[in-house]
């Protein structure tokens, strides 16, 4: 363990001395990787001191008990040594913890997008209730949250809405809400008291930067035409919608909610990039097959991950087997239990498997 320490310092120094070349800043996509890594080092960089300084304490201790013959000194050794030794479990499990290896994409803000899925109109409904919960999720964060693209349903129901949240370390939380979530409760149209039960499909995309994932015009179909749904006059009378078509990828991606075409354009390419930045992800777990193995709930999206049974006020997450009877806490944005516990099983699996 020292070794491997000592070769993440090594890499830290690597990083800043790179860091200093004239022309370092002249590249805008390495110079956001360097950034990026160095700086994951350098907020690990404190606990790693700290067990190295804890085996130096050990190792000197031991040293001055072997050789030295002053009983002040000697009684001075042991007490360090018994210290050093008490903390030492401590530190080194510490350390273990920020030695495996982390998602380098954690750090970054992300694209969430909700779809309904199954179920019809209590879908849309449900959609809904999930775009609240994180909205207010998010808020008690204090992340951001920009609604990129929403159409709307009846009844205050959505059929898709995609938005920004915007913060720290966004995507490292709420990658694991990605899949299927799935609702059981009486719609307020069934007379008979009846449950019925709905999803609704939640992916989550680290954000992608500018620099970071480059798209020629040529492999792209740019088509406006006119938005639908609320907006006034104004959206009926103007192509202010944007429709995105990648030719290499096959996505396509449409924008509508803004007035301007040249915003609605600047979206729908930020959602462009990061479903692209995501895909290069995806590819990349493939090709490891032990990452693939190792993720929590993240890898299929088609799977489903969690249900809200409105009659017995659970919610349960299927991938980590936890219920928490706090629904109207977790509907009103209270899921940090879930996301932390979800955080707890990734590591622990990660760390087994190392061992």
């Amino acid at each position: 363990m020292k070794d491997k320490i000592r070769q993440i310092i090594e890499r830290y120094e690597e990083l800043g001395d790179i860091m200093q070349e004239p022309n370092f800043a002249s590249d805008l996509k390495r110079m956001q990787e360097i950034s990026r890594e160095r700086s994951n080092i350098e907020k690990r960089l404190p606990v790693f001191k700290k067990y190295l300084d804890t085996l130096k304490v050990i190792d000197d201790s031991e040293e001055i008990l072997r050789v030295e013959n002053d009983a002040e000194m000697l009684d001075f050794a042991k007490q360090e040594l018994t210290a050093a030794r008490e903390y030492l479990p401590e530190i080194e499990k510490e350390t273990q913890i920020l030695l495996v290896p982390k998602d380098v994409n954690d750090e970054r803000s992300a694209i969430l997008e909700i779809r309904a899925g199954t179920g019809g109109d209590e879908a849309g409904l449900f959609a809904s209730d999930l775009y609240r919960m994180y909205k207010y999720y998010a808020e008690s964060k204090n992340w951001k949250i920009e609604v990129m693209s929403i159409n709307e349903g009846e009844k205050e129901s959505l059929k898709e809405v995609i938005a920004l949240v915007s913060g720290e370390e966004v995507y490292g939380s709420l990658k694991y809400e990605s899949g299927v979530h799935r609702v059981q409760r009486v719609p307020e149209t069934e007379a008979q008291g009846r449950v019925h039960t709905s999803a609704a499909s939640v992916v989550v995309l680290p954000e992608s930067d500018d620099v970071e994932i480059e798209i020629d015009e040529k492999d792209l179909r740019i088509d406006y035409f006119r938005a639908s749904g609320a907006g006034g006059q104004h959206i009926n009378k103007t192509d202010s919608a944007v429709r995105l078509t990648h030719f290499p990828s096959g996505l396509v991606v449409s924008c509508q909610d803004e007035r301007s075409q040249i915003k609605n354009r600047a979206r729908a390419m930020k959602i462009l990039q990061s479903r692209l930045l995501d895909l290069e992800i995806q590819k990349k777990q493939t090709s490891e097959s032990s990452a693939r193995r190792l993720m929590v709930g993240t890898g299929d999206r088609s799977a489903k991950i969690r249900t809200y049974n409105y009659q017995q006020g659970r919610v349960t997450d299927h991938r980590i087997n936890l219920t928490l009877y706090k629904l109207e806490q977790v509907m009103a944005g209270d899921i940090e239990e879930f996301i932390t516990a979800l955080k707890q099983a990734d590591l622990e699996k990660k760390m087994s498997y190392r061992e």
